[in-house]
This record gives C-alpha cells, sequence and structure tokens, in this order.
C-alpha cells in the first residue's frame, strides 16, 4: 500500500502525511510540480524526526508516477467519488492518490483511477484537510488488509 500526493501544495500537509506513513509502515509518493520548495523546513518540522523512517519517493509529474505503479490499482479520494472507503474492498497493493488542496487532479486523471472514493461528510461542509483524509483512508484501508501495525 502507498500514498501518492498529486500536487501539493502546503508544506505542513505533507510533513503530517509523511509522519502517518512512517508510524503505520506506508511508504509516500510525491508528484510534482509541488506549491514549495521541498527543503522547506516546514516540511520538517510537521514531519519531526519521522520523515527519516518513511520511504519517499519524488516523481516529475503524473506520466512519471504512472510508469513506476505496475499492476497496482489507484484509488482517488476525491469529494467527487460515490463510494465511500468503508464500503470499498481494499487490496494490498493499492494506491491511495489524494490531489491538490486546492483543485484535486484534472479530470483526466481522475478518469484514470480504478475507483474514485468520497469519505462521508456532513452536506454542510466541503471537504476534510488532506492528512486527516489520508489518515481515515489509509487507517480503512490497512485494517480491510490486515496490514496495521502490531
Amino acid at each position: 500500500m502507498r500514498i501518492a500526493l498529486f500536487e501539493p501544495e502546503i508544506a505542513q500537509n505533507v510533513g503530517a502525511v509523511l509522519r502517518l506513513g512512517a508510524c503505520l509502515g506506508v511508504a509516500v509518493d510525491l508528484i510534482e510540480p509541488m506549491g514549495f520548495e521541498w527543503d522547506d523546513r516546514r516540511v520538517r518540522r510537521t514531519a519531526m524526526d519521522y520523515i527519516d523512517h518513511v520511504e519517499i519517493v519524488r516523481h516529475e509529474g503524473f506520466d512519471a508516477f504512472r510508469s513506476t505503479i505496475g499492476s497496482s490499482r489507484l484509488l482517488l479520494l476525491t469529494t467527487k467519488g460515490r463510494q465511500s472507503p468503508y464500503d470499498f474492498a481494499f487490496l494490498p497493493d493499492d494506491i491511495l492518490l489524494f490531489g491538490k488542496e486546492s483543485a484535486g487532479v484534472p479530470t483526466a486523471i481522475a478518469e484514470i483511477c480504478d475507483a474514485r472514493l468520497r469519505i462521508p461528510i456532513r452536506p454542510e461542509v466541503r471537504s476534510m484537510n488532506l492528512a486527516t483524509s489520508a489518515a481515515l483512508a489509509l487507517g480503512e484501508a490497512l485494517r480491510q488488509t490486515g496490514s496495521l501495525p502490531g
């Protein structure tokens, strides 16, 4: 299982997702361009020393990323999804894709994903924070696949 962040814009969100990956043993793919410099101290401050315990792979765009995923399913977490991750059957080699904070992913990318999942939230609010969404979706995916750390 992996988390992929499409063109993330907020350094602190990336730091929090890197910490999540370190704690749960899941690699994180960063699809560039990013909305901040990689050496941004905010990434390291949010990830703290956990950044040394997570596999991070940076890709020079979506095509470069896509060329590395092999037969893994690409699952988009999006506010435009119709299926809940709680009603979805995850596989151990799935990749959970999250779009940029301001705009998600382009339609062309959404259309090639194997599934579009939407975390259930109250109708009067628009969306959750990226790192919070990643934690909820990843937790459910790891629970289903029996991959939560002991």
